[in-house]
């Protein structure tokens, strides 16, 4: 069965078909090149996060890869320059609402990294002028929707820009913006 690395540029949505008029406007994985029928986004990434998404047509391996027993590291560039205080809060557990009800979330690694080299965006983030970024390597375990954003605007620290570095064994390096690449079994 294929699966396939594919980086997810800002503005995508992590779906091959339309399932609603609005979603006619956007942007879909499908519209950067063919894919085996059956093909199925591992996990999400939202709209304005890109990075490393895995595509598959293994419905067993997609579920293995999105378990609490695969990594996910996150690069987030946040506003401003964390604390200790703030790291270890992110570290430990952050209390955020998932589908209207609170969530703990589970320990996890972060640490400041200095930023990485990245493609530009299409659309910029900010300037200097509004003040110091930080860029946070961010692994975790589960993957609650929007999870690393509301963790770090929970403890002071908005993120700005959101790549999905890993998961697993599978990172970005060797792809660009919009490509794919057959992951050799």
């Amino acid at each position: 069965m294929p699966h396939f690395r594919f980086y997810k540029p800002y503005g995508t949505l992590s779906q091959f078909i339309n399932n609603g008029v609005q979603k006619k406007r956007h942007t879909l994985i499908g519209d950067f090149g063919e894919f085996p029928p059956g093909t199925m986004a591992v996990g999400r990434l939202d709209r304005d996060s890109e990075g490393l998404l895995l595509l598959t047509t293994d419905g067993k391996w997609s579920a293995k890869m999105t378990s609490k027993a695969i990594e996910k590291e996150y690069w987030a560039q946040v506003d401003g320059i964390p604390n200790t205080e703030q790291l270890e809060q992110l570290r430990s557990g952050v209390k955020i609402t998932v589908k209207k009800e609170p969530y703990t979330t589970l320990p996890c690694t972060v640490q400041t990294i200095l930023p990485p080299e990245l493609p530009k965006r299409g659309k910029p983030i900010r300037d200097s002028r509004h003040g110091p970024t930080t860029w946070l390597a961010i692994t975790l375990r589960e993957g609650k929707f929007r999870q690393v954003r509301k963790m770090t605007a929970k403890v002071g620290l908005p993120t700005l820009r959101l790549v999905r570095y890993r998961v697993d064994i599978y990172t970005l390096d060797g792809l660009s913006v919009s490509e794919n690449a057959l992951i050799a079994e």
